[in-house]
């Protein structure tokens, strides 16, 4: 393989000293037995699954030395298997069956071994995105709106940054407006996947779409993105827009982002602004934003909002939005995470 050849080229350093974390782990998947490898696997993502089996293929035809060291680097005498290049087609395969079942694994397989056929619709949350976009931009916006639908919010916001500018609106307006589908809309949509994977499904009336939908995708595009997307919906249908826009991160979410972000975030932010935004926050809310803050920096900010006095409730709303601009603007950057926008990755 081209990955220990690469290894072997080094003379200066042994095979087991030039082999990745991933390598190392994908011989003691090798070595795990087909059962275990496949309970270890179905709790990784796609993205490490596929890495995982693209090392697994890599590492074949180690010679003992170095999967010994190996297990002795993890502290274990495997012996279930030592010679990894016999029949490991075939116990890739069946691992990745087992643990994904069959048609999630032929996607990865199809990328990390000769081209496999898959069925459609499921695998899409297994595929890149620009796979994906490529793969439907040619296809009539109710299609491309349907197949989005299915995506995870966060690849179907990567999905949609991918396709022509012009159309990103039209998307977004049919999945907003997007409800149950039943099966003769499932059955267009499974002729056109048909015609990628060559495959069926079963059909059944589904649920999918919606404002909830629409608004969880816009929570993972860029803001200039999004300004664009909902100014151009808003010219065809303001009521629709507000709804979406309603549906999507608001300032109570901050709940749920970690402290570390939201220390950043409160140093970015005025302290009036604050206040006036803290007058209509729950008290859970209020408590972990305090939490963020030293003891004295709390007790200001209570001691000013009691001398405040009623505010009116626009007043209120108008701050918290000015603050999650300021959120969605520091996570765009990528100087804080916003939980439940734009994935799972930490600062």
């Amino acid at each position: 393989m081209a990955a220990v050849a690469e290894i072997m080229e080094d003379e200066n350093k042994s095979t087991f000293e030039m082999l990745t974390g991933t390598q190392k782990s994908a011989i003691l998947m090798m070595l795990l037995g087909e059962d275990e490898a496949s309970e270890i696997i179905r709790n990784l993502s796609p993205k490490e699954v596929q890495h995982l089996g693209t090392a697994m293929y890599s590492v074949q035809g180690l010679d003992q030395e170095t999967v010994n060291a190996v297990l002795d680097e993890f502290l274990a005498i495997i012996k279930a298997q030592t010679s990894l290049g016999m029949g490991a087609g075939n116990y890739i395969r069946n691992v990745m069956n087992k643990a994904l079942g069959e048609d999630k694994a032929q996607s990865v397989l199809s990328r990390i071994s000769p081209s496999q056929t898959s069925k459609p619709i499921d695998i899409l949350d297994w595929m890149d995105a620009r796979s994906i976009a490529e793969l439907i931009v040619d296809e009539h916006p109710q299609i491309i709106a349907l197949i989005i639908s299915y995506l995870d919010y966060g690849l179907g916001a990567d999905v949609l940054g991918l396709l022509p500018t012009n159309l990103q609106p039209e998307i977004i307006r049919r999945i907003a407006t997007l409800q149950t589908v039943g099966p003769d809309a499932l059955a267009e949509l499974e002729k056109v996947m048909q015609s990628k994977f060559k495959a069926n499904t079963s059909l059944r009336a589904a649920k999918v779409g919606g404002v909830e939908a629409a608004a969880r995708i816009m929570n993972f595009t860029k803001q200039a993105m999004e300004l664009r997307i909902m100014k151009d919906i808003a010219r065809d249908n303001k009521d629709l827009m507000q709804s979406i826009q309603e549906s999507m991160f608001v300032f109570d979410n901050l709940i749920l982002s970690d402290d570390r972000s939201l220390q950043t975030l409160l140093r970015a932010i005025d302290t009036e602004l604050l206040v006036l935004a803290l007058k209509g926050a729950d008290e859970p809310l209020r408590e972990k934003l305090f939490g963020c803050m030293s003891k004295r920096a709390a007790a200001n900010i209570v001691d000013e909002m009691e001398a405040l006095g009623p505010v009116r409730l626009t007043e209120v709303q108008a701050a918290q939005k000015d603050i999650i601009n300021v959120a969605r603007k520091m996570s765009d950057e990528g100087t804080i995470v916003l939980a439940g926008r734009g994935g799972d990755d930490f600062v």
